[in-house]
């Protein structure tokens, strides 16, 4: 078990547990997005894969009727420890994306997918579930962009988190062609993790990346459902 200092504003520590996706930075970049979305009293939410529950938890505190998912029995415990220990209210289900939530919609859905392109074609298990995504990195960012229009109610917002390295185009492409209005609303360059760096000869030898690169661009993902 570990706790993450977040630095959000009004957010407490949170504990993590082994397997569990620990926050970074793509976890506060896309909270500051969604503060800045004014969601409140009110907004029902959709935390598709909620790992410590960083989003659920900082959603909650702003007022939202929280709704979160993820397939991992530890991530569906992290998230309900720290609602807990924070003293929030959050719906806390297993399964597998929007199928948890038996076809409810939602005005907000937020997710920091798993999305590190990955060698072989086997579907990750164990912790690498928490960040493998398939070769392309897109496993399960075109099956979120997928099941969004049906999830998001008139007027709803789709914030999504992922690397440049999953196909930022592809994203914004996939969720022009389902309907909604998709841009990019943030971006932040930064160093390598352990991850990437593990695996540099494979994504350079893929072409993902080029010889001298030894950053990565993160990039939040909005969208509008009309």
């Amino acid at each position: 078990m570990s706790t993450w200092p977040a630095t959000a504003p009004g957010l407490r520590p949170l504990v993590t547990l082994p397997g569990v996706y620990l926050p970074q930075h793509d976890t506060r970049l896309l909270l500051r997005a969604l503060y800045r979305e004014g969601v409140g009293a009110g907004t029902e939410l959709l935390d598709l894969g909620s790992g410590s529950g960083a989003l659920a938890v900082g959603a909650a505190r702003c007022g939202a009727l929280v709704t979160a998912v993820d397939i991992s029995w530890q991530a569906v415990l992290a998230t309900r420890i720290n609602a807990w220990l924070s003293r929030q209210r959050v719906t806390v289900r297993r399964g597998d994306l929007t199928a948890a939530v038996g076809g409810r919609s939602f005005d907000v859905l937020v997710s920091n997918p798993p999305y590190v392109p990955a060698p072989g074609n086997q579907t990750p298990r164990g912790p690498a579930r928490a960040w493998d995504a398939g070769r392309d990195g897109r496993l399960l960012v075109d099956r979120i962009c997928d099941a969004a229009p049906r999830a998001l109610r008139p007027g709803g917002v789709l914030l999504m988190v992922h690397s440049g390295l999953c196909g930022t185009e592809d994203t914004l492409e996939r969720l022009t062609s389902a309907g909604l209005r998709a841009t990019v609303s943030d971006r932040a360059v930064i160093p390598f993790g352990p991850i990437l760096r593990s695996r540099l000869a494979w994504l350079r030898c893929q072409g993902l990346l080029d010889e001298v690169q030894d950053t990565e661009e993160l990039v939040i993902i909005r969208a509008e459902q009309s």
